[in-house]
C-alpha cells in the first residue's frame, strides 16, 4: 500500500474521473437497441449512476482511510471479505484486459495496420506498467495533463460538426416511439454498467485524499459535466448517422468525424478522433490494471510493486484468448455487462446495508 506516501487532491480526482468515463465510451454508439431514444436510456442511466455514484462515496465516508478491499475485510471479515475483494481484482484485471484488446483492435484497423496487434498491446501494456511503477500521484498526474486537451478536442469536434452542418436533429423523433419500456431496457443493466458504474474503481482512490480535501462534491461535479458530453456525443451520433447506420456501425463517432469538411482545412479529422479513443482506453486500462495490483497489495500484504509484472503478464496474455474481435463485443456488451452489475452494484449496496446494521447496532450497545 501506498497511503503513507502519497496523496491526491480534490482536482486530480476530479480530473480522472472525467478522463476515465469518457474512456472507450466514445467508440461505441451506448444504448443502440433504444433507437433514436439512445440518448434517453444513456440519460436515465446517468440518473441511475449518481445514485450508484453517492452510494460508493457513502461507503467510502465511513472508512476514509482504507480502500475498497480494506473496507470489504472490515464488515465482511478477514477470510469472506478477502474472497470478495480476490473477485474484484478478478474483474479489475478483465476490465483491463478488454481494454488492451479495444487498443489493439483499434490500432490494427486505423494507424498500424501493417503491424502485429500483438507488439502494439505489449507496449501498451509496457508503459502502463512503467505508470504504475511510479505510484498512483503519477498517473493521476497525467490526467491534469490530458483531460484538458481530451475535453477541448472533443469540444471542437462537436463545433465542427454544427459548423458543416452535417448535423439532423431531427433523426432524433419521434421520441419514445415505442413507448417507455424500450428505454429502460436499453439503460438497464447494459448503460449503467458501462460506462456510469464502472466508478466502482474510485473505491480504490478516494482514499488518497489529503486530510483537507473531500472527494464527495468535485466527484458530483465530474460525474455530472462528463456525463452531460457523453448524453451530447450519443445524440450527435444519431443526428448525424441516424439510428439505423448508428446502430451498426463498428466505430459511430469516428465515421461521424470522417463526413466533416470545412473550407478544405478541417478535413480527414479521424486520425485526429483515433488518438484522442487512444487517450481514453490507455487511461481507462492502467486505471483498472493498477486497482488489480493495488488489491493484491492488500490482500498479499506484499510491495504493489511486487504485482505490477505478474498481473501485467496475465492481462497481456488473456487478452488474447477471444478468437475476433466480434466475439470480444459480443461478450463485452451481453454477458459481461450483465455480470458486471454483480461488482458495481448488488456487492455494494449489500456492503452499504451492512454498515448501516453495523452502525445501528453500535450505537445500540452504546445506549
Amino acid at each position: 500500500m501506498m497511503r503513507g506516501k502519497e496523496q491526491l487532491s480534490n482536482f486530480q480526482i476530479a480530473m480522472m474521473i472525467m478522463l476515465f468515463e469518457i474512456g472507450s465510451t466514445p467508440l461505441f454508439f451506448i444504448g443502440a437497441k433504444a433507437k433514436q431514444d439512445a440518448w434517453l436510456a444513456m440519460l436515465i442511466a446517468a440518473g441511475f449512476g449518481l445514485l450508484t455514484l453517492w452510494l460508493f462515496l457513502s461507503i467510502q465516508n465511513r472508512q476514509p482511510n482504507q480502500n475498497l478491499i480494506g473496507i470489504l475485510q472490515i464488515y465482511f471479515g478477514r477470510i469472506f471479505g478477502s474472497i470478495i475483494g480476490l473477485t474484484y481484482i478478478l474483474y479489475f484485471s478483465y476490465e483491463s484486459m478488454r481494454n488492451v484488446r479495444d487498443f489493439g483492435e483499434l490500432m490494427a484497423v486505423s494507424l498500424l495496420s501493417n503491424t502485429p496487434m500483438f507488439i502494439t498491446m505489449l507496449i501498451v501494456i509496457l508503459i502502463a506498467a512503467y505508470g504504475i511503477y511510479q505510484g498512483v500521484e503519477v498517473i493521476f498526474r497525467m490526467a491534469e495533463v490530458l483531460l484538458p486537451i481530451v475535453f477541448i478536442s472533443y469540444l471542437i469536434l462537436i463545433l465542427l460538426i454544427f459548423i458543416t452542418d452535417i448535423a439532423h436533429f431531427e433523426m432524433l423523433a419521434p421520441v419514445m416511439e415505442n413507448g417507455f419500456l424500450p428505454v429502460l431496457n436499453a439503460a438497464f443493466p447494459d448503460i449503467v454498467s458501462f460506462p456510469f458504474g464502472q466508478m466502482i474503481v474510485f473505491l480504490m482512490f478516494w482514499h488518497y485524499c489529503s486530510k483537507q480535501g473531500n472527494p464527495r462534491k468535485v466527484s458530483f461535479l465530474a460525474y455530472i459535466a462528463v456525463a452531460a458530453l457523453l448524453i451530447f456525443l450519443n445524440v450527435m451520433n444519431i443526428a448525424v448517422l441516424g439510428p439505423g447506420l448508428a446502430g451498426i456501425s463498428a466505430l459511430p463517432l469516428l465515421q461521424v468525424v470522417q463526413l466533416i469538411s470545412f473550407i478544405k482545412v478541417f478535413e480527414r479529422m479521424d486520425p485526429f478522433m483515433t488518438l484522442l479513443i487512444y487517450i481514453g482506453l490507455f487511461m481507462k486500462m492502467i486505471i483498472f490494471y493498477l486497482c488489480a495490483v493495488l488489491g493484491l497489495s492488500q490482500l498479499t500484504g506484499k510491495s504493489y510493486r511486487f504485482w505490477i509484472v505478474p498481473i501485467g503478464a496475465v492481462i497481456f496474455g488473456t487478452s488474447f484468448l477471444e478468437p475476433n474481435y466480434t466475439i470480444h463485443i459480443s461478450l463485452g456488451f451481453t454477458i459481461s455487462l450483465k455480470l458486471f452489475t454483480v461488482f458495481q452494484m448488488i456487492i455494494p449496496v449489500g456492503l452499504g446495508l451492512t454498515m448501516l446494521l453495523m452502525n445501528k447496532k453500535a450505537v445500540g450497545k452504546s445506549q
